[in-house]
């Protein structure tokens, strides 16, 4: 989850959590009463105030009860008193009416945390595989480098170079910050892993290398084996460098 800067500063993940759980908690203390909730929106359809007589008669209850419902809804901000009188049927004193406010109903649910899930999936593979685990992902970034290759359609290239920036092409169309420099090294300014590749870059890397061989392969260059470098400072770029196979 992305964090929210407000005049007062950032949000956190855990107070984006708590204001989404506590918005559900109001909704529900609000409008979680099925005939509360359906009293707010004949009030907010109708094209004229409702008065706790005519909410009475619509959901057959006492007019105490009624009043009840509407009173607690202003409480909350959903309705207001209204300064228009309801429409009239005889004689009498104007009866309290009620409408709807502009309150908006907004539940923002909290991202996916697609991060976490890379971090403990790569605590997974070196669990189960400590001494293989960036073998094992090199072989994986190969598969899913082959298999990019073929979704995105990249054609076989003539020359390095060519091969080169079609590749960066496709690693940029699934989020990877990246492009060549002169020298055909592979600069990578933002990676999709992020905070897994900056806490495990042994198999982040060796990840990076096989997504690299995998795409460089389907252009029918033969290349040698990538090397990733990553960086020291969060505002520098990771390097991958390839060669063409001697």
């Amino acid at each position: 989850m992305p964090n929210i800067v407000t005049p007062g500063g950032v949000l956190s993940e855990a107070m984006q959590a708590h204001d989404f759980e506590r918005t559900l908690g109001d909704l529900a203390a609000s409008l979680g009463d099925p005939t509360r909730r359906g009293i707010y929106i004949t009030a907010r359809e109708s094209a004229h105030p409702v008065t706790a007589g005519q909410i009475s008669e619509i959901f057959g209850i006492h007019p105490n009860v009624a009043r009840h419902h509407l009173d607690r809804l202003v409480d909350d901000g959903y309705l207001s008193v209204s300064s228009r009188r309801a429409p009239s049927h005889g004689a009498g004193r104007p009866a309290k009416a009620y409408e709807a406010t502009e309150k908006e109903i907004v539940v923002s649910y909290p991202a996916r945390r697609y991060d976490l899930l890379a971090e403990l999936l790569i605590r997974v593979v070196e669990r189960i595989a400590p001494d293989d685990a960036a073998t094992i992902a090199e072989q994986v970034g190969r598969e899913y480098g082959a298999e990019l290759a073929a979704q995105v359609g990249l054609p076989e290239e003539d020359g390095f170079a060519d091969a080169v920036r079609a590749v960066t092409r496709a690693m940029a169309g699934v989020g990877f910050g990246i492009d060549a420099d002169d020298d055909l090294q592979m600069l990578t300014r933002h990676c999709p892993f992020g905070t897994a590749a900056a806490n495990h870059p042994e198999v982040v890397c060796r990840l990076d290398q096989g997504i690299v061989r995998g795409l460089l392969a389907a252009t029918g260059i033969d290349v040698a084996p990538a090397t990733v470098n990553p960086h020291a400072d969060p505002a520098e770029a990771c390097v991958t460098r390839v060669s063409v196979a001697e």
